[in-house]
């Protein structure tokens, strides 16, 4: 299982999981991306990465790996 890393932090196996198993299910990115707002997780543009956040607070959880982007 890929782990991402961004400022020392890494994100959850579990949360990876819900990513991969969410975006097997959309038929777009866009509408992968509106999936994950219901679950509390969004993908932000930083410094050329795509990065996974936490709703609403924005908490940067780490880098989305290559596959998933």
């Amino acid at each position: 299982m890929a782990h991402a890393d961004i400022g020392g932090s890494m994100i959850e196996p579990g949360v990876l999981d819900l990513l991969r198993q969410e975006r097997g299910k959309a038929l777009s990115t866009r509408e992968w991306k509106f999936r994950l707002i219901g679950f509390g997780y969004a993908i932000k543009n930083r410094q050329g990465k795509q990065v996974v956040t936490r709703l609403p607070q924005g908490t940067e959880l780490g880098v989305l790996p290559a596959e998933l982007g």
